[in-house]
Formats: structure tokens, C-alpha cells, sequence
């Protein structure tokens, strides 16, 4: 009599199966995967075998030689005998005895220069004294009367110049005029110059006397006035 599964043990049973057959599958796959590899590596393996060989073929061997060692340098030759030299025996010299040192103190001294004395100008030797004027110097006539209307300057006349020229006289012992200076002038340097030389050319004085009677310098001053002569 044929064996009767029930529904539970009958789906146990398939998925049994189920489970086997993906086990194979999975088998199956892995050894066709290694063997793929496999056919794929030896075809890698013999390209590139043949490809070094051809490369291996075409390379030129070169022999490099190693160059042979240098010969080892042969030893100096050993000194000739020499005569031994005596050294002197060895002589202690004495202790050198040195003296005490003595401090020596030196006294270095500064001369201060002095200064100049000042020098000091002599003094002004004292002024003459003045010799005492017993009389003044005396015109002898009037200022007026040493002019004429020829000593009028033309330039005044013409542009009708006049006016007073004041001055100061220098009379020596003689009683001549030796100098004369405007003191004020007229307003005009034609007149004034022009009284100045007259005077000193024309007036005479009675010379100024000290009290021996002797005549001495003296100044005088005074004024003159240039009037325009009428016709």
C-alpha cells in the first residue's frame, strides 16, 4: 500500500528539495567561475610570456666588466738608523725672587692759567687850556656893503630868489676868515654859497686879543640878506 503524506510533512518534503537544488545551482556557478578564471589566466599567461620572449629576443646583452682592483700601496721604506741624541741633563733654575712692589703715588698738579691783566688805555692827555679872550673880533664894516648887485647870482635873479643867509665865521690872530658854515640857510644854495665866498674873500676884522694884548682865533657869527636890486 502506497505511504500517504499529510500536507505538513509533504511541505517539508519540497522545501528540502528546494534547499538541495540551490545548493547545486550554487556549485555549479563557483566551479564555472573558477574555471573561467582559470582559462582567462593561462591565456594572459601565454601572451605575456611571448611578448617578453620576442622583447627578451630583440635586447643586446651587454657585458660590463668590472674593473680589476688597484694594486695595495706597498709600505715606506724604514727610516735609516740615526744617531741617538743625547738630551742635556735637566738644570733646576733658582726661585725667582721678586720683590715687594712699592705704590708710587704721583701727585699730578694743574696750573690755573690766570687771566690777562686788562690793559688800560692811557688817559686823554688834558685839553689845552683855552687862552682868555680880553676882546672879541671886530668886523671893520658892514657884511651889507661887501656886496654889490654884480655879485648877485644870475640863476636868483632870473627866478627872482631871495632871503636870509645865517653863518658862522672862523677869524684867525690875523683877523682873516679862514672858514664859514651856514648855520640857516636862505632857502636857496645859490645864495648861500655865494655869500659864504664872498665873505671869506672880502671881510676883515680886528682879530680877538687875550689879556697879554696878543691876537687869537675867535669865531663870529652873524647874517646877511640878498635883496633883489631895483631898477
Amino acid at each position: 500500500m502506497p505511504q500517504i503524506f499529510d500536507s505538513t510533512e509533504w511541505l517539508s518534503l519540497m522545501a528540502y528539495v528546494d534547499q538541495n537544488q540551490s545548493k547545486e545551482k550554487t556549485i555549479s556557478f563557483v566551479i564555472t567561475i573558477a574555471l573561467l578564471a582559470a582559462v582567462g589566466y593561462a591565456f594572459v599567461t601565454g601572451l605575456a610570456f611571448n611578448v617578453i620572449k620576442k622583447a627578451a629576443e630583440k635586447m643586446t646583452v651587454l657585458d660590463i666588466k668590472t674593473p680589476p682592483p688597484p694594486p695595495p700601496k706597498q709600505p715606506p721604506p724604514p727610516p735609516k738608523d740615526q744617531p741617538k741624541v743625547v738630551s742635556p741633563p735637566i738644570v733646576t733654575p733658582p726661585p725667582i725672587v721678586t720683590p715687594p712692589a712699592t705704590a708710587t703715588v704721583q701727585v699730578q698738579t694743574t696750573t690755573i692759567p690766570q687771566p690777562p691783566a686788562p690793559v688800560l688805555a692811557p688817559p686823554a692827555p688834558p685839553a689845552p687850556p683855552k687862552p682868555s679872550q680880553a676882546s672879541g673880533p671886530i668886523p671893520k664894516g658892514s657884511f651889507q656893503s661887501l656886496m654889490s648887485t654884480d655879485d648877485y647870482p644870475p640863476s636868483a635873479l632870473r627866478n627872482n630868489e631871495a632871503g636870509t643867509v645865517s653863518f658862522k665865521l672862523d677869524i684867525g690872530p690875523d683877523g682873516r676868515v679862514t672858514n664859514c658854515t651856514v648855520t640857516n640857510s636862505s632857502g636857496f644854495a645859490d645864495l648861500d654859497q655865494t655869500a659864504c665866498r664872498l665873505l671869506v674873500r672880502r671881510a676883515r676884522f680886528t682879530p680877538a686879543k687875550d689879556t697879554a694884548g696878543n691876537g687869537i682865533p675867535a669865531t663870529y657869527s652873524s647874517r646877511f640878506t640878498w635883496q633883489i636890486p631895483k631898477d
